[in-house]
């Protein structure tokens, strides 16, 4: 059997089944909960789940079970891998990290749990970083590099619609100053030390997505850029910000539209949308 080193993730970092399938990446599920029905979240519709949000139905979410992780973990080292690079959600807003190590200690080839400090396509893309080196055949220390490197550079910048679902699921962080915000006040967050921070407030819908887009543009500046667009489903909306930040960021590598994880979009509320700059 060939070795390798397994790159592992959970469905936080709302990655594509086709990029997912190509760079050969494990995602193990967050559970979600609506009313009594607990299951993987991609076992859940998003428009229901967009209805289950607006009517103030009972959602919830959870990490995964320790087994899940170590059931990836014992696969990956059947398949011949030396070693795994584990690659998670915010500790500070999930407890997914913690219940991979718990799994990382039973297995017998090394497994190295990397806590990313964030969430979304900003752990997305170091996941993807980190898949590449793998395939390069880069050696263990080499994976978690590129991993790491990612994460730290990558920019998550949010728009709400409402703080009111962030509040509920108690992972409004620092931006919990921003909860007294009049309606007419859209809140602009980012994800700092590992949880939502505040970035800006802007009156109205369309100067806040505006500002969004100009902080990305700053963000990007000239460097070699993979940018993604998040949302629960696409619509006109994201299309003219792709369009926007086509015209505005100079040196794009790549640009696209992504469905956000059900677990971060149960969080952030329907109408939410982030924009990820991530400098190659």
């Amino acid at each position: 059997m060939s070795t390798h080193v397994a790159v592992v993730t959970d469905s936080t970092a709302s990655l594509p089944d086709q990029l997912v399938q190509q760079w050969g990446i494990k995602v193990i599920q967050l559970q979600l909960q609506v009313d009594d029905r607990i299951d993987d979240e991609s076992r859940f519709d998003r428009g229901e789940l967009v209805e289950s949000l607006r009517a103030n139905r009972n959602v919830a979410t959870a990490p995964p079970d320790p087994g899940a992780f170590f059931w990836a973990y014992q696969d990956a080292a059947s398949a011949g891998a030396s070693a795994i690079v584990s690659v998670h959600i915010s500790g500070r807003m999930s407890a997914t990290v913690h219940a991979a190590r718990q799994a990382a200690d039973q297995v017998r080839i090394p497994v190295y749990t990397l806590d990313s400090g964030t969430v979304g396509m900003s752990l997305g893309f170091a996941v993807l970083s980190a898949a590449r080196a793998a395939a390069a055949g880069a050696q263990v220390n080499r994976v978690i590099e590129a991993a790491e490197r990612r994460f730290t550079s990558t920019s998550e910048l949010i728009y709400v619609d409402t703080l009111e679902y962030l509040r509920r699921g108690g992972r409004v962080g620092a931006a919990s100053a921003m909860l007294g915000t009049a309606l007419s006040i859209k809140p602009l967050l980012t994800v700092q030390s590992g949880e939502v921070a505040p970035l800006s407030r802007v009156p109205g819908a369309k100067r806040a997505m505006n500002k969004l887009i100009d902080i990305a543009a700053q963000r990007a500046g000239s460097h070699p850029s993979e940018v993604s667009v998040s949302c629960f489903r696409p619509t006109d909306r994201e299309l003219s910000v792709v369009g926007q930040l086509r015209q505005r960021i100079p040196n794009l590598r790549d640009l696209s539209i992504v469905e956000a994880s059900v677990v971060v979009g149960s969080h952030v509320g329907p109408g939410a949308m982030s924009i990820t700059v991530a400098p190659v």
